[in-house]
């Protein structure tokens, strides 16, 4: 399931580099600036192109499995469908303006050197330009249509994959680059796919907490506060990502009181957290056993039975 997530995070972040290259080079065609190399690194037939990696990471992980809804493959099948239309469409444009760029220059100057004997067949050529040089508007508009029709099968599709903590966090973190793409605050995005922005931190949140970044999931939990989200449910949260962060830094006395006030705030500790929550105490009471940190040992004692209280983790 993580490589799953991570696969779909990956293919995000092909789709959020490839729309702003294409737009970049879709403004320089039109202001008449646009080089054929730079066309390269937007479309080609390997890895080196941008629309190709797009392409080939969609037909890789749109391939529906076991358990998938109807409504999520669909969707997929649309976004697949899309951005192959969106590659060929780019092909094709790139091919007429290497006609207009590198093919017609070289046609000249042979013509400027030719013989009476040729002006038949480089009037053929003529015509294959012309042809090639009027499709090229046409082209850059279908181009630049299927762009926006590729993001947004792209923001229906973020609401299928809603629930992966990294998608959330990735969109969080780059937050400049999405608003760039999609032309919203990120707070409408995150509240289109979640329902509301605090609740696309609060899965930014926990997956952070479940990654061992508790400095950023504290971060996520709070923004998530202050974006309305449920305090009673969230706080506590918070105290135990300050916990397990003091934890990491050795301070072990704060790791005590925060996750002390996590558990009193949480008849249900999630299992999982609980889980590394005792490892780390257990570490704490070994650590601590000079006769001035008693006390310490003592409120780790009776942290420890608190949270072997707490459910246990589902095996596997």
């Amino acid at each position: 399931m993580a490589s799953v997530e991570s696969a779909f995070v990956d293919l995000v972040r092909e789709f959020l580099w490839a729309h702003l290259l294409a737009r970049k080079q879709i403004e320089r065609f039109r202001a008449g600036e646009l080089h054929f190399a730079e066309l390269t690194e937007l479309v080609g037939d390997d890895e080196a192109s941008a629309l190709y990696r797009l392409k080939e990471r969609c037909h890789t992980l749109f391939r529906p499995g076991p358990g998938s809804s109807r409504v999520a493959v669909r969707r997929e099948e649309l976004f697949d469908l899309t951005v192959g239309s969106l590659f060929h469409e780019a092909m094709s444009f790139r091919e007429n303006f290497y006609q207009r760029e590198v093919y017609g220059p070289r046609v000249r100057a042979l013509h400027s050197e030719a013989g009476e004997e040729s002006d038949g067949l480089f009037r053929e050529f003529a015509k294959i330009l012309a042809s090639a040089d009027g499709r090229l508007e046409e082209g850059i508009q279908e181009v630049a249509t299927l762009l926006g029709r590729t993001r947004e099968q792209l923001a229906e599709l973020l609401i299928e994959h809603r629930s992966n903590g990294h998608l959330a966090r990735y969109l969080i973190e780059r937050g400049a680059l999405v608003v760039q793409v999609f032309g919203s605050e990120l707070d409408e995005l995150l509240a289109r796919i979640h329902g509301a922005a605090a609740a696309g931190y609060e899965v930014a949140g926990r997956s952070y907490l479940a990654s061992g970044y508790y400095e950023e999931g504290e971060g996520a939990l709070q923004a998530a506060v202050a974006r309305g989200g449920e305090s009673a449910r969230l706080l506590p949260l918070c105290a135990y990502a300050r916990g397990m962060a003091a934890y990491l830094k050795g301070a072990y006395a704060d790791c005590v009181k925060e996750l002390r006030g996590w558990v009193d705030a949480s008849p249900e500790p999630d299992p999982s957290l609980a889980g590394l929550a005792r490892s780390a105490v257990a570490r704490i009471r070994k650590f601590a056993q000079s006769d001035r940190q008693r006390s310490l040992v003592q409120e780790a004692a009776a942290l420890s039975e608190a949270l072997a209280a707490a459910p246990a983790a589902p095996a596997g």
